[in-house]
C-alpha cells in the first residue's frame, strides 16, 4: 500500500488568470497584523470564556436550561474566537497551526463548560454506562445471553466500549467512569480532529476549505452523541475506516481520468495514487481489526459502515466488493454469535417498522417537545441541519469540478438517508442519520462559503465572490454558533441532576431485594440502572400519549394491575423525571405532580422516603387488592 504520501501534481492552468499557473504569481508581503492577531484573539477569547464560568448559576436552571444562565462574557468569547479563526484562516496555507489551535479552542469553549462546572454527570442516562462498567468489573465476565431488564444484555453483546473503560478505570485507579465521564466530548472531539483533516485533505489542497469544514462540523455537531457512550467511540472508528479507504483504495486507471476532469478547479486535491489489487487486498486485511472493533463497540455503526462502503462501490474509483464483503461478513458473524439475541429480536420488528417514514423519522417517543427550552432546542436543531444541507447543496451545484473530485464524500454522506425507511432505532434514527451525513455536509457547506483557491483576483466575478465571502462567511459562522447554543444547552434543565437526587435513587435501589421491580416514569434519571443485573425496571410513561392519559386517571390501580404477584415493587419519582416527562411531552402540564400526589395518597403505596429531590414509594397490596400477572 502507499505510505500515504500524496505526490505533487503539475500546477493546473488557472483560466480565469490568463493561463498563468498560481505558482507564477508574485508573492504578496505578509500583513504584520496577521502575525500577532491570532495569538492575541485566542488568549482574549479563552480568557473571556474562563472568566465567564464562575458566573454561571447552573443549579438554578429553569425553562431555557443553561442557555439563559451563560453570562455575556461567554457569548463574547465565542465571537472573539470566531474573529480570530477568520484572521488565522487568511494564512491557513502557510500557517495551518493557528486554525488548528482555534478549532481546539472552539471545541473547549463549546463543550467543556459542563465538565468544568457540573458536580454530577451530564445526561442522566449516561450513568447507565457507568453502571455497565461497574457491573462488568464486579462480575469479571460478559453475559451476552443473560435476560437482563430493558435490553441491558445488549451491552454485553457489544461490549468493546465497556471493556475498554473498565480497563481505563483500573489503569487510572479511579472509582468509576463518573470521574471523567463529562470530559468525553472533549476527548472524542480531539481524537476526531486529525481524522477530519485527513478526510478533507483527500479532496482539496486548500487549507482554508479544510479548516472551515472542520469548524462548521464542530458547530453543527449539536446532537449530543459524543458523550461517554458506544456511539461516540464507534463514530470515530467509522470515520477512521472511511478516511483510510478514501486515501488508499483508489482503483488503477481511475485517477488519471479524474485528474483530467477536475484540473480546472484549483481547490481539487491531487487524486490519491492508485493501488494494485494486491495492495488493496493487503489493505483489507489491515483494516479488518478496525472493522471488527466497530462491530465490538456498537450495533448500528457497522450497518452505517456497510451502507457507506456500498455507496462507494457506485463509483469506479472506489469499487471494492472484497472490502464490502469482508465488512458485511464481520458484521454478520458478530450479529449471529455475540449479538444474536438482540439481532434476532430486531429482525422480528423490521417487518413492522419497514417503510414507516413518519414514525421512523420522529425524535423520541412523542416527537413533541414542550416548554420554552426544549421547543427552542428542537427548532434550533432543525434550522441548523437545514442550513448546513442548504449550503452544501449550493456548493454541489456551483462548484461542479470540486463535486466531481469529492463525489465519494458526497455519496458517503447521503448513503445513510435510506435507513429512515428501515427502523426508528428507539426514536433516534433521525439524529444518527444526521450525524453520519455531517462530515460531508460540512465540507460542501464550507465550499459554498469560500471562493476557489487560486481564482483570478482581477476579474469582476472573482471580485464579487471575494466580497460576498468576506460578509457571508463570518455571518454564517456566527449564525451557526447562535444555533448551536440552544440546540446543545437548551434542555440542560433535564440533563443536570443534583448529587442529592442521585443519592436518593441509589438508596432506594439498594433497599430492594434481588428480583425486585423498580418503577419510574422514564429511564432518564440518575442511577436509574444501578444494580440493573439484580433489579427489574419498568419505565411506565415511555409509551404512547393516550395510554399515559389513561394511566393518569387512576395511576395507583393502573400500576397495581400490572405488577406481578409477589414481587417487591418500589416507585421512584424524582425532579429530573418531572423535567424530562414535561420537556419530552410524555405527560401533560401538571401531569407529573398529579401522578405523584395520587400515588402518595393511595393505600396501595406507602412512602418510604421523601426529599426535595423526589419520593420513594413501596407497593403494599392487601390480600384483596393484590396485583395481577404482568
Amino acid at each position: 500500500m502507499s505510505e500515504g504520501a500524496v505526490p505533487a501534481r503539475p500546477a493546473a492552468p488557472d483560466r480565469e488568470d490568463g493561463g498563468r499557473p498560481p505558482a507564477a504569481r508574485p508573492a504578496r508581503p505578509a500583513d504584520p497584523a496577521l502575525t500577532w492577531l491570532p495569538p492575541a484573539l485566542l488568549v482574549l477569547g479563552l480568557g473571556l470564556w474562563g472568566i465567564s464560568l464562575p458566573l454561571v448559576d447552573f443549579r438554578s436552571m429553569d425553562d431555557y436550561g443553561l442557555l439563559d444562565r451563560l453570562p455575556v462574557p461567554f457569548y463574547a468569547s465565542l465571537a472573539v474566537l470566531t474573529a480570530g479563526f477568520l484572521v488565522a484562516l487568511r494564512r491557513a496555507g502557510t500557517a495551518p497551526g493557528w486554525p488548528l489551535v482555534y478549532c481546539v479552542g472552539l471545541l473547549v469553549a463549546l463543550k467543556a463548560a459542563p465538565a468544568v462546572l457540573y458536580d454530577s454527570v451530564r445526561y442522566p442516562w449516561a450513568s447507565k454506562h457507568d453502571a455497565v462498567v461497574n457491573t462488568l468489573l464486579g462480575a469479571g465476565e460478559l453475559r451476552p445471553h443473560a435476560a437482563l431488564s430493558g435490553n441491558m444484555s445488549a451491552y454485553d453483546q457489544w461490549p468493546g466500549f465497556f471493556t475498554l473503560n473498565a480497563a481505563l478505570v483500573r489503569a487510572f485507579g479511579v472509582e468509576s467512569t463518573a470521574v471523567y465521564l463529562n470530559w468525553a466530548p472533549i476527548v472524542l472531539g480531539l481524537i476526531l480532529l486529525p481524522v477530519l483533516v485527513l478526510l478533507y485533505r483527500t479532496f482539496t489542497e486548500d487549507w482554508r476549505l479544510v479548516w472551515t469544514a472542520v469548524w462548521i462540523f464542530q458547530l453543527a455537531n449539536w446532537v449530543g452523541q459524543d458523550y461517554l457512550a458506544p456511539q461516540g467511540l464507534a463514530y470515530v472508528l467509522h470515520l477512521t475506516v472511511l478516511a483510510v479507504v478514501l486515501r488508499h483504495f483508489v482503483r488503477p486507471g481511475s485517477a488519471g481520468r479524474l485528474r483530467d476532469r477536475t484540473a480546472l478547479d484549483p481547490a481539487a486535491a491531487t487524486v490519491p495514487p492508485a493501488t494494485s489489487t494486491r495492495q488493496r487486498a493487503v489493505g483489507v486485511l489491515v483494516l479488518s481489526p478496525l472493522i471488527l472493533a466497530v462491530n465490538a463497540v456498537h450495533q448500528l455503526t457497522p450497518v452505517m459502515l456497510c451502507v457507506v462502503l456500498a455507496a462507494l462501490c457506485l463509483t469506479r474509483r472506489y469499487r471494492n466488493l472484497g472490502l464490502l464483503a469482508v465488512t458485511g461478513l464481520i458484521m454478520l458473524a458478530w450479529d449471529l454469535t455475540m449479538g444474536r439475541p438482540l439481532f434476532l429480536e430486531t429482525l422480528g420488528t423490521l417487518k413492522e417498522s419497514l417503510g414507516r417514514l413518519t414514525q421512523n423519522s420522529r425524535a423520541g417517543y412523542t416527537g413533541q417537545l414542550t416548554g420554552p427550552g426544549p421547543e427552542l432546542a428542537g427548532k434550533a436543531g432543525i434550522a441548523m441541519a437545514l442550513a448546513v444541507v442548504l449550503f452544501a447543496g449550493i456548493a454541489v451545484l456551483a462548484r461542479r469540478r470540486l463535486t466531481r473530485s469529492a463525489l465519494p464524500l458526497l455519496l458517503a454522506s447521503a448513503a445513510p438517508l435510506p435507513l429512515f425507511a428501515v427502523n426508528d432505532y428507539g426514536g433516534e434514527m433521525l439524529f444518527r442519520v444526521y450525524l453520519f451525513g455531517l462530515p460531508g455536509a460540512a465540507f460542501f457547506a464550507a465550499a459554498a462559503l469560500l471562493p476557489a483557491a487560486g481564482a483570478a483576483r482581477r476579474s469582476r466575478g472573482a471580485l464579487v465572490r471575494r466580497r460576498v465571502t468576506a460578509v457571508a462567511l463570518p455571518a454564517v459562522l456566527l449564525v451557526l454558533t447562535a444555533g448551536f447554543l440552544p440546540a446543545y444547552y437548551g434542555k440542560d434543565a433535564m440533563y443536570y441532576t443534583p448529587p442529592a437526587e442521585s443519592a436518593l435513587v441509589t438508596r432506594a435501589i439498594d433497599r430492594m431485594p434481588a428480583g425486585g421491580l423498580l418503577l419510574a416514569t422514564s429511564g432518564s434519571f440518575p442511577e436509574a440502572l444501578h444494580r440493573y443485573d439484580e433489579v427489574e425496571h419498568w419505565w411506565f410513561c415511555e409509551q404512547e400519549i393516550p395510554e399515559n392519559e389513561r394511566m393518569l386517571a387512576d395511576p395507583a390501580r393502573y400500576l397495581a394491575d400490572r405488577i406481578p404477584r409477589g414481587v417487591t415493587a418500589h416507585v421512584v419519582l424524582t425532579r429530573t423525571q418531572d423535567v424530562y416527562t414535561a420537556g419530552e411531552g410524555l405527560l401533560p402540564p401538571g401531569g407529573f405532580a398529579l401522578l405523584r400526589e395520587r400515588l402518595a395518597a393511595s393505600p396501595l403505596f406507602e412512602t418510604v422516603e421523601e426529599t426535595p429531590y423526589g419520593i420513594v414509594l413501596a407497593y403494599t397490596p392487601s390480600t384483596t387488592t393484590a396485583g395481577g400477572a404482568s
